[in-house]
């Protein structure tokens, strides 16, 4: 079976759990998405997600779309098959739908973050900055980026000012609260990346397994040792 879906993010709300308890919940839409190939080694299957117009492609892939049988696709991604199984269950062209998960799983989510323009490096690396009195010169700057005598130049990756945002994040083990396949819709305990209608990937954790929402997680107790509870007793006895 596939491990993951493509979606769109389309914003933030919140519902409620069994015991009336607020839960803070990304709704993205998961699907549906079309295969395009299945590839052998290792065992994957390119999927497409949100149908475009032919005029925004480019030839060469308005050909390969056109070759499978397939509308263009906006978003073209290659997704992991479970280890366990091969993609021999699906054809090219068939929808996959948002009811591959279900309430429990847990999920990592993966997107582009969104953009803050440029930042000085107090908000960009959380710089603690200079002295903060009205003789300080160097309240927010950088100071020194690098000696004179030796290396004479900045090192590459030196942490300055500059863009800020607008990078490849992931957040693992979020948890699937509720699944709408009538709507493609999945709702994600927590905050994902990426702005609204920007595109994730949602992938079913390899960390965390499944665990029902309504599970009881019983807690054992510590277990005491009788030997010291009494030699604790006798020295307090003692003083």
């Amino acid at each position: 079976m596939i491990r993951g879906l493509l979606g769109k993010k389309i914003g933030m709300t919140q519902v409620f759990d069994g015991d009336g308890n607020t839960v803070p919940v990304t709704v993205i839409e998961a699907g549906p998405c079309r295969v395009l190939s299945l590839i052998e080694k290792p065992v994957k299957i390119k999927i497409g997600f949100e149908e475009k117009r032919e005029s925004r492609v480019r030839k060469p892939e308005l050909g390969f779309f056109k070759k499978v049988g397939v509308p263009a696709m906006r978003l073209v991604r290659e997704i992991a098959c479970d280890s366990r199984t091969d993609n021999k269950e699906y054809q090219i062209g068939q929808e996959i739908k948002a009811d591959i998960f279900k309430p429990g799983d847990f999920v990592d989510v993966c997107g582009v973050s969104r953009g803050k323009g440029f930042q000085g490096g107090m908000v960009r690396w959380n710089w603690s900055g200079g002295g903060a009195a009205h003789g300080s010169m160097h309240h927010r700057r950088i100071g020194s980026a690098g000696s004179s005598a030796w290396p004479s130049r900045t090192f590459r990756g030196h942490h300055m000012p500059g863009h800020m945002g607008m990078d490849r994040v992931t957040v693992q083990g979020l948890r699937v609260i509720q699944v709408d396949p009538v709507n493609n819709l999945v709702l994600i305990k927590g905050a994902v990346p990426g702005h609204r209608n920007s595109f994730v990937t949602i992938l079913l954790s390899k960390k965390k397994a499944f665990r029902p929402l309504d599970e009881v997680r019983v807690t054992a107790e510590k277990s005491r040792n009788p030997i010291k509870q009494s030699k604790a007793k006798a020295g307090a006895k003692g003083k």
